[in-house]
């Protein structure tokens, strides 16, 4: 095997890195490794930042049985549970983020998807909110089909967000009330109906960095180049309850190898950035180059304000990277 360098230069001329060569680079020292993925960062991606936020558009009694999530009906969590939001709700929280700077919103509601008569309202919303600003909007809503797709789209909406949450091997032990196959069918009937795909996972929940690696590979293999890497939050009355938070260098080392799996993407730190003693920062100087800012869906976040000064402080500049 080769060095860092030798690999940073493969990269730029469009070498694609195997799982072999990551479970090799990612035991580098850490900081060649994120020094190294941070170049990569910049001569794919220029100094732009994508920001987004996020809403829980629709809260708790959730069908599914993931281990990780406060919203699921099978565990006993401490959350506020409603319906589908009203259009002045959602307009309103859009009109307040894109008045401080922030460039995507994102709309998530809870459950396997969503009936059609969230779909019409949820349709109704979006079209007020593109008349009220001109923030890029996203929807998080589920297994959705391409016709329900269609008519977000119609409606003003750009892209869809559906985590994969993990490798193939390991998403049964944190799932088993749908599949990696069903997200894969949602995500390709969104790119059937002409819609941009965000698609990551949640590291920490003890998982291999095999398995990580695998899921950067299938992100990689569906063409998708918006990736949230969320740090698992234990809470409370879930069965991750009681997981230990992940160290702040293993997050790095993470950040790192996916930027060197997907050379060209937005990776975007998620939730449990504020976990990190410095929010996120040093991911953001290991090839990070995306959040989500303020509250996420039932934990508390890192505020607009401060993230732009993070941002900042970095030498990155708020832009939307449709890469």
């Amino acid at each position: 095997m080769k060095s860092l360098t030798c690999l940073e230069e493969k990269i730029y001329e469009g070498y694609l890195m195997t799982k072999e060569e990551a479970l090799f680079y990612v035991q580098f020292p850490i900081e060649e490794l994120c020094e190294t993925a941070d170049r990569v960062r910049i001569h794919f991606c220029g100094a732009g930042f994508d920001i987004c936020t996020i809403i829980n558009g629709k809260s708790g009694r959730c069908s599914e049985n993931c281990k990780f999530c406060a919203q699921s009906a099978y565990y006993h969590t401490k959350i506020d549970e409603y319906s589908l939001l009203d259009s002045d709700t959602l307009v309103n929280q859009a009109v307040y983020n894109a008045s401080r700077g922030v460039l995507r919103y994102s709309i998530v509601t809870s459950g396997r998807s969503l009936d059609d008569s969230d779909i019409a309202s949820l349709c109704n919303s979006i079209r007020k909110i593109k008349d009220a600003c001109s923030i890029e909007i996203c929807v998080s809503c589920g297994l959705l089909t391409a016709a329900q797709y269609r008519l977000l789209k119609n409606a003003g909406a750009s892209r869809i967000h559906n985590n994969l949450e993990a490798s193939r091997n390991f998403f049964p032990n944190i799932c088993t009330t749908h599949t990696t196959e069903d997200k894969i069918a949602a995500i390709q009937a969104a790119k059937a109906a002409g819609m941009q795909v965000c698609s990551g996972g949640i590291i920490g929940m003890g998982e291999t960095m095999a398995d990580r690696i695998d899921l950067a590979l299938t992100l990689r293999n569906l063409d998708v180049h918006s990736v949230p890497i969320n740090v698992l939050n234990p809470i409370p009355g879930t069965p991750l309850g009681d997981q230990t938070p992940l160290d702040p260098l293993e997050i790095r080392r993470t950040v790192a190898i996916f930027r060197l799996l997907l050379p060209k993407s937005a990776i975007r730190l998620a939730g449990g950035r504020g976990l990190m003693p410095d929010q996120g920062k040093s991911c953001f100087l290991s090839g990070a180059n995306a959040a989500i800012s303020g509250d996420m869906l039932t934990t508390s976040g890192i505020s607009i304000e401060n993230d732009m000064k993070i941002i900042d402080e970095c030498g990155f500049t708020p832009k939307l990277l449709n890469l």
